[in-house]
C-alpha cells in the first residue's frame, strides 16, 4: 500500500508542477476549480447525497459560488475578509472538533462544505497570481504544498514509529500526538529552508509555518470527522492509494486561507 501511495503521489506532483509552471494562470485556476468542483461531488456524500443527480446538483452549485468568489475577491479587501472569515470557519472547526466531534446532520455537512472548499480554491488561485520582486506565484504555491506535505509525512513515519498517545481517537484514531509533533518539526525545517530560499526573515517564517502546519492537521481531521458521520472509510475511490479527492487535498483546504491571509496581509506578496 505504502509503494502505491507514493507512486499515486508522484503522479500527482508531476500533474501539479506542470499546473503551476507550464499553465497560464487562468488555465491553473480552471484547473484548481475543476478540483475543488470534483471535491465538492464528493463532500456530497458527506450530506448523504447519494445519486448522482444530487452530487451533479451541489458540485454544479459549489462551481457557481468558486466562480462568484473569484470575481468578489478581485478587490484587495475583499480577498481578506474571505482569507480573514475562512480562518474563523477553521478556528470554529478545531472548536468542533474538540468539543462535539459525534455531533453532526447532513444539512449542516452540506452547508459546511462551502467555507472548505470555497476559500480554498481563491487562495490557491490568488496565490498563483501573486508577485513581488523575485518571488512569483508558482513558487509561493509549491512552499505551501510542501509545507502540508511535511506536515504529512512526518507525522506519518513518526506516528508508525513512536505513536503511543492518541490525537483524536474519536475522529481519526491512527493519529497521535508524537506523530503531530513529529510533523511540525518536520514543517518547521520546510519553512526555514523556504524564508532562505525566499530571502524572508526565518524568525516569522518558522513559526508562520508551524501555524499552517497546525492548521493543515485540523483540515485533515475535519474531513475525518464528517467521513466518519458519513459511515466512510474514503471520500472517494480516484487516487489508488490514497481514496478521493478530499482525502488527498483535505490538510490543503485548511492551510491555503491562512498562508495566502499571512503573505497578502503582510504585504509579502501582492
Amino acid at each position: 500500500m505504502l509503494k502505491l501511495r507514493i507512486v499515486t503521489a508522484c503522479i500527482l506532483g508531476c500533474v501539479l508542477f506542470a499546473g503551476l509552471f507550464l499553465l497560464k494562470p487562468d488555465w491553473t485556476a480552471f484547473g484548481f476549480g475543476a478540483v475543488l468542483t470534483a471535491g465538492a461531488w464528493e463532500w456530497a456524500g458527506f450530506g448523504g447525497l447519494q445519486s448522482r443527480a444530487a452530487r451533479a446538483a451541489y458540485a454544479a452549485a459549489i462551481a457557481v459560488l468558486l466562480t462568484l468568489s473569484w470575481r468578489w475577491t478581485e478587490e484587495p479587501p475583499h480577498l481578506l475578509t474571505l482569507l480573514v472569515l475562512a480562518c474563523a470557519w477553521w478556528v470554529a472547526a478545531f472548536l468542533w472538533l474538540v468539543f462535539a466531534p459525534v455531533k453532526h446532520q447532513p444539512r449542516l455537512a452540506l452547508l459546511c462544505g462551502i467555507p472548505v472548499l470555497v476559500p480554498a480554491f481563491v487562495a490557491l488561485a490568488r496565490l498563483d497570481r501573486a508577485s513581488r520582486g523575485p518571488i512569483r506565484g508558482p513558487e509561493i504555491v509549491l512552499w505551501l504544498v510542501f509545507l502540508v506535505v511535511a506536515a504529512d509525512i512526518g507525522a506519518y513515519f513518526v506516528g508508525r514509529s513512536l505513536g503511543k498517545r492518541k490525537l483524536a481517537p474519536q475522529v481519526s484514531p491512527g493519529k497521535t500526538w508524537e506523530g503531530a509533533v513529529g510533523g511540525l518539526v518536520t514543517v518547521a525545517l520546510v519553512a526555514w529552508g523556504g524564508a532562505v530560499y525566499f530571502g524572508l526573515p526565518a524568525g516569522v517564517c518558522v513559526p508562520f509555518g508551524c501555524a499552517v502546519g497546525v492548521f493543515s492537521v485540523i483540515g485533515d481531521l475535519t474531513e475525518s470527522m464528517f467521513k466518519r458521520s458519513a459511515g466512510l472509510k474514503d471520500s472517494g475511490v480516484l487516487l489508488p492509494g490514497h481514496g478521493g479527492i478530499l482525502d488527498r487535498i483535505d490538510s490543503v483546504t485548511a492551510a491555503a486561507p491562512l498562508y495566502a491571509l499571512g503573505l497578502f496581509g503582510s504585504g509579502v506578496i501582492v
